[in-house]
């Protein structure tokens, strides 16, 4: 017996509309039990700046997902320009994001923490929440680490891009 997907109207709209929405990028990694992980999200965002919080979303819980979701403590890496590779690198499937070639340091609490990004944050995990098929997780900020300074790195219709100094209101 073959199975046909049953499509969505408002889903395949809904996914539409955000791939015309640039969205930061990030990495987020901890340590796992087997060494270290991570992955790269587009849905970390701020909320609140006092105390400073900030949540993003992990479309399953297996895997490099699974280790995050069950972590303690994270470190998110927000990504400039240059790390569009490191990015692209940690979004594909199978690959050896920690292999000899990358340069990253274990943190005092084991958290990995990659080098050459513009800003790290050290967060301890506050809470899971599920939220239709994915898993919304809030975390407060407990330090940051700051690199060298970078044109920012988004990620717009499947793809990465730099933005320019070109401002829209001129």
């Amino acid at each position: 017996m073959t199975s046909t997907a049953v499509t969505n109207p408002v889903v395949d709209e809904f996914k539409d509309a955000f791939r015309g929405h640039p969205a930061g990028v990030a990495i987020i990694t901890a340590a796992g039990p087997t060494g270290p992980v991570g992955l790269t999200a587009s849905s970390v965002t701020s909320v609140s700046a006092v105390p400073p919080i900030l949540a993003f979303s992990l479309a399953s819980t297996e895997g490099s997902a699974g280790v995050i979701a069950a972590a303690g403590t994270i470190v998110v890496h927000l990504l400039g320009a240059e790390n569009a590779g490191l990015a692209a690198l940690f979004a594909a499937r199978g690959s050896e994001r920690f292999g000899p070639d990358l340069e990253w340091e274990t943190l005092p609490g084991g958290e990995p923490l990659l080098k050459g990004v513009p800003r790290a944050l050290v967060c301890r995990v506050l809470s899971l929440t599920q939220a239709g098929s994915s898993t919304l997780i809030a975390a407060a900020v407990l330090d940051i680490h700051t690199g060298p300074a970078a044109a920012p790195l988004v990620y717009h219709d499947r793809t990465y891009h730099r933005l320019s100094g070109e401002s829209a209101l001129q």
